[in-house]
């Protein structure tokens, strides 16, 4: 099966690159380029850059490159069928199919079949919670426990599941195996299918696009266990890489250089509410490799706003590694002991605000909760509180960093830190992550570079001033040459990029999203030049290979080409006679190329001259 190429065309077209990528990555205007950092390596620096009139990629740190569909293709492990599609839908273009069947994959079917049957289910449970006349107790709750109004509910779409065993199944208009597959149906042993959700509210869960993938339920007080119930796996929802109200806080996150990380849907709207738009939580389950990975596309500071000690020398440890792995920073907010941020964000927003302010690095955080509630009063006791403090500095795989923090224990315990140090080194800590830390495999360089680089960046972004005038001899690079012949044949950069091997295509889909303020004149001159300074050492090198009978043969070629690399650049400033010079010193050139032997070479040069001079 494929789509038809001129559908594809329009889709690339159509496709706002930039909105697109600003969904996954915070990205910044230079120039003609907008940059950010890579979502598919980690960094701290912005090397990632999109040329959105061309609708390319290019990753200065790992090489990743590509146009739009590329990047929906990697970003959301997709086929390149389900990346055309997906972005066709954005687009509202209808797609033609070159295949007998002329429609899509059963696997693609299916997961849009999901995302309908999720998008009316959503709006249906919603629309019951609204107005349905089981629902007036949820609605109740939702007023009286949690303070939510009418204007909050419809903006979070909360929803209400009825208690009835198929309400859903029955009134939703929907095939059974579309309602299973979205997981909003079971089927018991008898064969008979009812809902997942019942006599819950629920939240919605989006993808960060917008595109709903499943859904959280909570029971009302005096309702049946479990508390939280959420969807479960299907083709488009795994719990370990989805974050609950990603969709609504990307934009504060890219704003604020931040995301606040809850573990509940009521607290997240709490944060909203008390003005930290930038939260999210996961669901159901700890946060993993996967929410990590999600998280560095839009930001690099990742505040925890739960207990996150909890789980102790664990969570430690998995929190450096992905300091490490992901460069992110995690820190804590200090929520007050038995509170969540839904209860803070409702009896005391301005505390609430103040703890995500003032988010401590994760080790900072644990040593100052253990000091806080130690007795310092006695050596006995500041010993003792140093001990544990220093068996939490251990963890950390940094040596630097750990000295910082045993300085700090140090001073609040009153203790020399060379005894503090003594009792460290007793027990080193390995960095035992070495053998599993993710290396970015940059791929090798490509050593274009002077005007042979400047003119093929001319040649992507401003063809008009160059294509005229430049000739496969002028480069001397055979990437260079062989990007200047696939730019040569291909009537688009895409195209080209198409038909290049892969270091041609590198070097293209680098040049896309570079800039060029350079001068075509100064290029073309400083290109030609080259070519003919090459051309006549090889000229010079090839008479001294020859008899002496035979090197005036050489004379008449070598005087007329060291005059027209002279002509290149006049003393008096004549653009006109420079141009003239550098149109016969290419025609030259070429024709000097074509020739394979030295008595060739040097009838081209008595040829070409005549047509420089005429």
């Amino acid at each position: 099966m494929g789509i038809v190429d001129e559908d594809i065309a329009k889709v690339r077209a159509a496709t706002d690159f930039v909105a697109l990528a600003g969904e996954h990555l915070a990205l910044r205007r230079v120039g003609t380029r907008w940059v950010g950092l890579c979502p598919f390596h980690a960094e701290n620096s912005p090397s990632f850059s999109v040329n959105s009139e061309l609708g390319l990629y290019y990753c200065f740190g790992c090489g990743a490159k590509g146009d739009v569909i590329t990047f929906v293709r990697e970003i959301e492990h997709l086929d390149f069928v389900e990346a055309v599609e997906k972005l066709a839908g954005r687009s509202g273009i209808t797609l033609r199919y070159d295949d007998q069947g002329g429609g899509r994959s059963g696997d693609q079917l299916r997961r849009a079949r999901i995302y309908e049957t999720l998008e009316k289910a959503i709006e249906w449970y919603h629309q019951r919670l609204l107005s349905g006349s089981d629902s007036s107790r949820a609605r109740h709750y939702l007023r009286a426990e949690r303070g939510y109004d009418g204007d909050l509910v419809r903006r979070f779409r909360i929803g209400w599941a009825p208690d009835g065993w198929d309400t859903l199944v029955k009134n939703l208009g929907v095939p059974k195996k579309d309602l299973v597959d979205a997981g909003l149906a079971t089927v018991d042993s008898s064969g008979r299918h009812t809902d997942f959700f019942r006599a819950r509210i629920l939240f919605p869960i989006f993808e960060p696009a917008g595109k709903p993938i499943g859904a959280g339920g909570r029971m009302l007080p005096g309702g049946r266990p479990p508390k939280y119930k959420n969807t479960s796996g299907t083709a488009v929802y795994d719990k370990s890489r989805v974050l609950y109200g990603l969709n609504w806080a990307k934009k504060d996150v890219v704003d604020k250089g931040r995301v606040v990380v809850c573990e509940g849907y009521t607290d997240v709207i709490g944060l909203h509410e008390a003005g930290v738009g930038e939260a999210v939580a996961t669901c159901g389950t700890a946060l993993a490799d996967g929410h990590i990975r999600l998280l560095t596309n839009f930001a690099r500071k990742i505040v925890l706003a739960y207990d996150a000690d909890v789980a102790g020398q664990a969570a430690a440890e998995r929190f450096y590694e992905w300091e490490d792995r992901f460069q992110v920073d995690i820190r804590v907010a200090a929520i007050p002991a038995g509170a969540d941020p839904a209860d803070l964000a409702r009896s005391d927003p301005e505390a609430l605000l103040k703890a995500v302010e003032e988010a401590r690095p994760f080790l900072g955080f644990r040593i100052e909760r253990l000091l806080a509630r130690s007795d310092l009063s006695s050596p006995e006791s500041r010993v003792r509180a140093a001990g544990e403090a220093m068996a939490l500095i251990r963890e950390h795989p940094s040596e630097l960093v750990r000295d910082q923090y045993l300085m700090t224990v140090a001073d609040r315990c009153r203790i020399d830190p060379n005894r503090l140090r003594n009792m460290s080194s007793q027990r080193p800590v390995a960095d035992h992550r070495e053998a599993d830390r993710e290396h970015v495999q940059r791929p090798a360089p490509v050593t274009v570079s002077g005007a042979e680089l400047e003119a093929l960046r001319l040649a992507v972004h401003r063809p008009e001033e160059v294509a005229s005038q430049l000739e496969a001899v002028l480069f001397e690079h055979p990437i260079a040459r062989s990007a200047f012949d696939v730019l040569s044949s291909a009537s688009t950069l895409h195209e080209a990029i198409d038909a290049a091997d892969p270091q041609t295509a590198d070097l293209l889909q680098r040049l896309a999203v570079e800039d060029s303020e350079a001068a075509a004149g100064d290029v073309m001159t400083r290109l030609v030049e080259r070519a003919g300074q090459r051309a006549l050492k090889e000229l010079q090198a090839q008479m001294r290979q020859v008899d002496a009978s035979a090197q005036a043969d050489f004379a008449p070629t070598i005087a007329w080409l060291k005059l027209a690399l002279e002509s290149l650049r006049p003393e008096d400033g004549k653009l006109a006679d420079a141009t003239d010079a550098q149109k016969g010193l290419v025609r030259w050139l070429s024709a000097w190329e074509q020739t394979g032997t030295a008595t060739g070479i040097a009838q081209a040069g008595t040829n070409t001259q005549s047509e420089a001079s005429s």
